[in-house]
């Protein structure tokens, strides 16, 4: 599986793109809002011949929502998410104006995700963790094969997730990271919501939050 970033909208947050040798292609957290981002993704599918046939969001915060749906119309796929955070997505309009977002469109999960159902698409499989805290309904998704998590906003380079949002919890967040992350290998990859990538080796070492 291969990992493509994009870093979308005035929160500098991280799309991905997962994709693999089959040619199909999975969307996570798409925070494409301006036109020149959507158009950036789109072209970067059409570029590489991918196929996006689902869209995952790790959880429903207005920098992570931005642009599901800009991908459902374009792409008319699946939509993902836990179902704990769906009273979180459907805030989003409440406020999105507040933080310079006046045009958002929302749009609904045409499903949920659960620990028990990985995320199957072309040769890929992914195992979805529940990692509540920073939101009510945050997972992750880890691909053993590659070593790589696609993390939101749960854990970051020698940093985690905020947790003075509406369903945040400190204590909850660390519970999850000991129990959902660092229970994986040192040589795991972690590619967050915000930032750079790490590794779960080193945030094990040297993250102040987990020491």
């Amino acid at each position: 599986m291969t990992v493509s970033g994009f870093t979308f909208n005035a929160f500098s947050e991280n799309t991905y793109l997962l994709h693999d040798a089959s040619g199909q292609c999975v969307v996570v957290d798409p925070g494409c809002y301006e036109r020149a981002e959507q158009e950036a993704l789109q072209a970067f599918v059409t570029a590489q011949g991918l196929q996006v046939v689902l869209l995952l969001n790790t959880h429903c915060h207005i920098d992570h929502v931005l642009g599901n749906k800009f991908i459902l119309d374009t792409y008319q796929v699946p939509f993902l998410i836990h179902e704990a955070d769906l009273s979180v997505l459907r805030a989003v309009p409440t406020y999105a104006s507040n933080y310079g977002f006046p045009h958002y469109t929302p749009a609904e999960p045409t499903g949920f995700l659960t620990p028990e159902k990985p995320v199957r698409f072309g040769e890929t499989e992914l195992e979805v963790r529940f990692a509540p805290g920073h939101a009510p309904g945050h997972v992750v998704f880890y691909h053993a094969p590659t070593r790589t998590v696609i993390g939101g906003d749960v854990l970051f380079r020698s940093s985690i997730g905020r947790t003075d949002l509406p369903g945040g919890d400190y204590d909850t967040l660390i519970e999850s990271i000991k129990s959902q992350l660092l229970t994986l290998p040192d040589d795991v990859t972690v590619y967050p919501g915000h930032g750079p990538a790490t590794t779960i080796g080193a945030e094990r070492k040297s993250n102040p939050f987990l020491r």
